[in-house]
């Protein structure tokens, strides 16, 4: 219920009477269970990034083609945004209004959690499947499947999976290893 909140009008503009109205607590039976309205944001996207982290790291430890292996964990973020779209809206977009300690771990969950897509990246890479795996590539991918928190129904009229499906097809057409393309990082400003 938190989730929804916070999905809908922001962590910062949800106030604690809204959480004991959606709870059905009062103040003193709410704080019995919570120290603090950032416990829930830090539960909410702790657990979420543990659950796409656990899963993605399950696939690196697969004996999978890269294509394969890109494949399903597209398809898994996509489902696992789609069956806790408020959750996960909280998770991509709240992330700074954790602080302190928690603040610095949550980073570190974001960054094994990007670790997965440059271990998939680089396994293309070095099975010569893919032409890079840079990390703007890693970015560009995140941001593809993250920023659908913005317009994804998981009752529209495309599965989560095909939309995964879309995306990876979309990508590999771009990282496809092509002979005549040298291989390398790109352009780099000066």
């Amino acid at each position: 219920m938190a989730a929804g909140l916070f999905a809908d009008k922001g962590y910062h503009a949800t106030g604690i009477a809204e959480l004991e109205r959606a709870v059905g607590l009062g103040r003193g039976a709410l704080y019995h269970h919570i120290a603090s309205k950032e416990d829930l944001l830090w539960d909410i996207n702790s657990r979420y990034l543990i659950e796409l982290i656990d899963g993605g790291e399950e696939l690196v430890a697969m004996d999978l083609d890269p294509v394969e292996r890109l494949h399903r964990l597209s398809r898994r973020v996509m489902s696992s945004i789609a069956s806790h779209l408020p959750e996960l809206t909280v998770c991509f977009r709240e992330t700074r209004s954790v602080t302190g300690e928690r603040r610095q771990s949550l980073l570190a969950l974001h960054q094994r959690y990007e670790d997965v897509w440059v271990a998939t990246l680089l396994a293309g890479y070095e099975a010569g499947r893919f032409q890079t795996a840079d990390t703007l590539a890693v970015k560009a991918l995140l941001g593809m499947h993250h920023y659908s928190y913005l317009w994804l129904r998981p009752d529209g009229p495309r599965l989560p999976e095909d939309i995964a499906d879309f995306f990876t097809e979309l990508i590999l057409n771009g990282l496809a290893n092509r002979e005549s393309q040298p291989r390398g990082r790109g352009r780099r400003r000066q």
